[in-house]
């Protein structure tokens, strides 16, 4: 088993940056690919982005391009998310999400074996 939280959501204003922190805890974190996700009310989960075990490879979905960074640290089984110029489409629920994997990052939520139980980033305009 491994058991996920999530911290550093919060109210923020258009503009502003949150950093994300996912802990991980139960396995040996640098044998999981790991991913955030996000739901906003009324809509499905999506992607947000997602990180190899090493961290060299990243995936981000196309809204969150150079304003988003994922990372990880191995040493510290924590992965982040830096989160800049926040607008209000960023409003959701964030989940990071873990899966024991050998190959590069995984995008698709279905394919993930853990979740976090989520933090709240709302986005005011």
């Amino acid at each position: 088993q491994v058991q996920l939280v999530e911290s550093g959501g919060g109210l923020v204003q258009a503009g502003d940056s949150l950093r994300l922190s996912c802990a991980a805890s139960g396995r040996t974190f640098s044998n999981y690919a790991m991913g955030w996700f996000r739901q906003a009310p009324g809509k499905e989960r999506e992607i947000v982005a997602a990180i190899s075990r090493s961290g060299h490879n990243t995936y981000y979905t196309n809204s969150v391009k150079g304003r988003f960074t994922v990372s990880r640290d191995n040493a510290k089984t924590t992965e982040y998310l830096q989160m800049n110029s926040l607008t209000p489409e960023d409003t959701g629920v964030y989940y990071c999400a873990a899966v024991y994997n050998y190959g590069d990052y995984v995008r698709r939520s279905s394919d993930y074996t853990y979740w976090g139980q989520g933090t709240q980033v709302t986005v005011s305009s």
